[in-house]
């Protein structure tokens, strides 16, 4: 699920209790930064607040998070030398769904929850495609141009 135009979920939907993987490439990413952290809680009043460092991969910055029971998901990003995208002072807000036993499997053994799908390598993948495809449309006519220069760290 593409949230904005650089935050991306590996599933459809945020539903309460279950882990996610958030892939960000913006600002920061762009800017090259080294570090990037995400800054999140839940509800409101930012309940359970923590600071995760992302994973720098070739596609931006990875991180996997735990959604627990609340209404909303906070977040915001910031690096090493504490520039924020905090979406213009406005945060990252976006709704959890609760979970519903209808979409759940139960395994016929010893009566447990299954944990839901995972989602198809064929979904991942043209995720994946896509960030590749804005990558190339957004950086290479820069390149080709020469208008494209790399910050230097002095």
């Amino acid at each position: 699920m593409e949230l904005t135009k650089n935050i991306f979920f590996n599933t459809d939907k945020l539903v309460e209790n279950t882990k996610i993987k958030i892939s960000y490439t913006g600002k920061l990413f762009q800017d090259n930064a080294e570090e990037v952290y995400i800054h999140y809680g839940f509800g409101l009043l930012w309940e359970n607040v923590k600071d995760v460092k992302m994973e720098k991969t070739e596609l931006g910055f990875q991180a996997e998070i735990e959604l627990v029971e609340a209404e909303t998901f906070n977040f915001c990003f910031k690096d090493s030398n504490n520039n924020w995208d905090n979406n213009t002072n406005q945060n990252y807000i976006f709704p959890i769904e609760k979970q519903t036993l209808s979409l759940m499997v139960q395994d016929n053994k010893d009566g447990n929850i299954l944990p839901t799908r995972r989602l198809r390598k064929s979904y991942i993948w043209s995720k994946k495609v896509r960030l590749a495809i804005y990558k190339v449309i957004t950086y290479l006519p820069k390149i080709i141009s020469g208008n494209y220069k790399r910050k230097v760290n002095e």
